[in-house]
C-alpha cells in the first residue's frame, strides 16, 4: 500500500502576521483557496522547489473561539537550513523569539505567531559552537 505525503495544517488567527513568519523561513506562497460560502481561506506555503512539501495556514474569517489556545498538541514543523546560526540571526533581527538556541550547531526552535513549534535543524553536520548562541538560555515553552 503507498502513500504519499501531501501536507500539514495549521490554524492561524492572524493571517498576514503567519505568513510574514513563515516569509522569513523561505516559505512562498504556491497556492490559495479562498471560500466565500465556508467563510475560511486556504493558503498553502513551500520552500522554493519544494512545492510538493507545503504547509497548509487555514484562516477562518469569523475567528476561531473555542478552539484551543495552545496548538502545542500540534507538536512541531521541521525544516532543513542551510546555516542554523545565520535563519536564528534573521529570525531574531526580524523580531522572532529564538526559543531554543542552537547550542549545540544542529537544532533551534522557534514559534510562529500561532503558537505553532517550528524545529530548525542544520542540514549536514553540526556547525562548531560559537556564541551568542553556545551561552544562549532557552526562553519560553519549544
Amino acid at each position: 500500500m503507498k502513500i504519499k505525503y501531501l501536507h500539514t495544517m495549521v490554524r492561524v488567527k492572524d493571517l498576514e502576521a503567519s505568513m510574514k513568519f513563515y516569509e522569513l523561513l523561505g516559505l512562498k506562497e504556491t497556492r490559495r483557496y479562498d471560500s466565500d460560502e465556508g467563510r475560511f481561506s486556504l493558503i498553502f506555503m513551500a520552500p522554493e522547489g519544494q512545492e510538493d512539501c507545503p504547509v497548509e495556514l487555514t484562516y477562518n474569517w469569523d475567528g476561531d473561539d473555542g478552539l484551543p489556545s495552545d496548538s502545542r498538541h500540534f507538536g512541531h514543523l521541521a525544516y532543513a537550513v542551510e546555516n542554523i546560526y545565520d535563519m536564528c540571526q534573521h529570525l531574531m533581527d526580524s523580531g522572532v523569539t529564538i526559543n531554543r538556541p542552537p547550542r549545540d550547531g544542529r537544532m533551534a526552535f522557534v514559534r510562529s505567531p500561532d503558537n505553532i513549534s517550528v524545529e530548525l535543524l542544520q542540514d549536514g553536520d553540526p556547525l562548531p559552537p560559537q556564541d551568542p548562541w553556545a551561552s544562549m538560555e532557552n526562553t519560553g515553552h519549544w
